[in-house]
């Protein structure tokens, strides 16, 4: 009996728009890709293809951002996705992997204990007491398997890992090989091959990437959603997809409220109401989309599991405030005055202002 998946694979959860994608594609595709890079384009950004069917967006954004991508990985350069957290670029990166290679599983998630091994290959060493340094006795990093498969491999949080441990990518980027000197050999990278690595803007400083390295990157930088509009259709989009695959047992969020929300989080970051007549303390944290698609599945499951099933400003306001504050001192005295000369004066904005405060 198969159990349901909680969070499937990019490839898996939209299979049947690449399959349709698949079968109206008749433009050239580079070597190993599943698809070519308009269709790959239109699996990103959505559209309706001659048929009919109806491709949903992934990544709501400018055009122009997702075909330097595309094109990027369409050469022989490595593509960088860099931006403050929650612009998406997990999200592109998966994507992306799963449009052109089918397969967006050969993942290194980066943090300061990853290793050379996790980049390059390491040993069963059952096998290598017993046998000797062997082919077999190897153990092939996502990165190594992308190279003999021609696919795409993914490195999450590229600038945390340590300095000397990222330049294990040099040989791989630039000679598109992988040396073994243990077996005096070497795996070549299959056509098809590629790297895309994401970075975040917060981490310069902690673990900078090798001018050597930087340069075999083509750096795509992805903003926070440009306006309101846009960032609030995101928010719909992945808040309601998320309900879906959790099963809450809750109404989809108003669209009263999410523009409620989207507006908080957009004034908090730019320090200053939408109306451009208020000035205000800007909190620590990055208050990103990501964080506001949070703060919406927690209120939901809150209004499921221990309210009446319908969102409500007592099942936000918790997850709001803890989105807000990160540092209670500097944090929570820009959240109180936000609270005081903002939300107490929007007169719809009441029940919020009340739940809010409860909690300070």
């Amino acid at each position: 009996m198969n159990e349901p998946i909680l969070r499937q694979h990019a490839e898996q959860a939209f299979q049947s728009e690449l399959i349709e994608l698949g079968k109206a594609d008749d433009r050239p595709r580079p070597p190993s890709w599943k698809l070519s890079p308009w269709a790959v384009a239109t699996y990103i950004l959505g559209g309706t293809l001659p048929n009919g069917f109806e491709v949903t967006p992934k990544y709501i954004g400018k055009r122009t951002i997702v075909e330097v991508a595309i094109a990027t990985l369409a050469t022989d350069r490595a593509l960088l996705l860099l931006g403050v957290p929650g612009t998406a670029k997990t999200w592109l990166a998966e994507h992306l992997a799963a449009a052109t290679s089918g397969d967006s599983t050969l993942l290194v998630q980066g943090t300061s204990g990853t290793s050379e091994e996790t980049l390059r290959y390491g040993w069963n060493y059952a096998k290598l007491l017993a046998e000797g340094p062997s082919r077999s006795a190897l153990v092939p990093s996502p990165i190594m398997r992308a190279m003999e498969t021609g696919k795409i491999a993914r490195v999450e949080e590229l600038t945390r890992i340590p300095s000397d441990v990222q330049d294990a990518l040099i040989t791989v980027l630039s000679e598109k090989s992988l040396p073994i000197p243990e077996l005096n050999d070497e795996v070549q990278a299959r056509k098809g091959f590629n790297v895309i690595a994401t970075a975040n803007d917060r981490d310069r400083g902690v673990n900078d990437l090798s001018s050597a390295l930087r340069r075999r990157f083509n750096t795509v930088h992805l903003p926070l959603p440009e306006t309101f509009e846009e960032e609030a259709e995101i928010v719909r989009q992945r808040t309601e997809a998320i309900g879906r695959a959790l099963e809450l047992p809750a109404e989809p969020p108003a669209l009263e409220d999410i523009k409620r929300l989207v507006t908080i989080f957009r004034e908090l970051r730019d320090g200053m109401t939408l109306d451009k007549k208020t000035k205000l303390k800007v909190p620590s944290g990055t208050l990103s989309t990501a964080e506001a698609i949070s703060v919406l599945n927690s209120g939901l499951a809150m209004a499921a599991h221990f309210g009446d099933g319908k969102l409500r400003a007592t099942d936000l306001a918790s997850a709001l405030t803890g989105a807000v504050i990160k540092d209670s001192s500097q944090d929570t005295l820009a959240w109180k005055e936000y609270l005081e000369t903002v939300v107490k004066e929007r007169g719809e904005w009441k029940d919020l202002y009340r739940a809010c405060r409860e909690l300070l």
